[in-house]
């Protein structure tokens, strides 16, 4: 089911897959031989917070976690990647060092720009550099709401949020006719959330109660989307 006339989800969804996409013959040939491959394992740190940032990394296959760690040494993940995005490169365009980490939630094949060629690359390429500004200035509003979902919203709403979220990720790479599963450890989903596991169990098990959703071992299948974006408080203004 689609979310259009339902839910926002671009004010809560990063997209960074058009950035690389359809670029000019010449330019896409020039970032094709830039690039090393590697095949990283589930659970594979990518890049560390506060590490220098020597490039940035594209996502030919998989799903990434960025995250930060508290003092109490708790995840907060800000975001998941998915197939066809980028990540680290805000700490490129900014000159300095990572802001968050990244590792992999799936087996994944990510490609490396080095640092100094990719942004020789962005100063010849008026369409790349659109694109990055155009995909910042997007993520900047998706952040704000965020933030304001932290501060506003229960438990209960942002689980929800972020279910939506995640099932249009896994939307991207599940066949035509196949039911949409969420796989994602439940730790991982309380950290997006904000939020102990024991929560996140609690309300997923209500969830459930209520038709919302299906639950076979970590797979999670949104069975009543509408109801899901009701019980998270986003849902679009009806038209008049």
């Amino acid at each position: 089911m689609s979310l259009s006339g339902l839910f926002p989800i671009d004010k809560w969804n990063f997209r960074s897959r058009s950035v690389l996409s359809n670029l000019p013959e010449e330019e896409h040939a020039a970032l094709a031989s830039l690039v090393t491959t590697q095949r990283y394992n589930k659970g594979e740190v990518i890049f560390r917070e506060a590490a220098p940032a020597f490039g940035i990394y594209y996502i030919q296959k998989g799903k990434v976690k960025k995250y930060r760690v508290d003092k109490e040494g708790k995840e907060q993940i800000i975001y998941v990647a998915n197939t066809g995005e980028l990540v680290g490169y805000h700490a490129i365009l900014a000159g300095g060092r990572y802001p968050d980490s990244a590792a992999t939630l799936e087996e994944s094949i990510i490609a490396f720009i080095p640092k100094d060629d990719f942004l020789q690359l962005l100063n010849r390429s008026g369409t790349l550099a659109r694109r990055l500004l155009k995909t910042l200035s997007h993520e900047f509003t998706v952040l704000t709401n965020s933030i304001s979902a932290f501060t506003h919203r229960s438990v209960q709403e942002r689980l929800a949020i972020t279910l939506i979220v995640l099932r249009e990720k896994f939307k991207d790479e599940t066949p035509a006719g196949e039911d949409i599963l969420i796989q994602i450890p439940r730790t991982d989903l309380a950290n997006m959330v904000g939020t102990g596991v024991e929560n996140v169990t609690r309300f997923l098990s209500a969830f459930k109660q209520a038709g919302v959703l299906t639950i076979a071992g970590k797979k999670i299948c949104i069975t009543d989307v509408k109801k899901l974006v009701e019980i998270s408080g986003c849902g679009e203004p009806l038209s008049s």
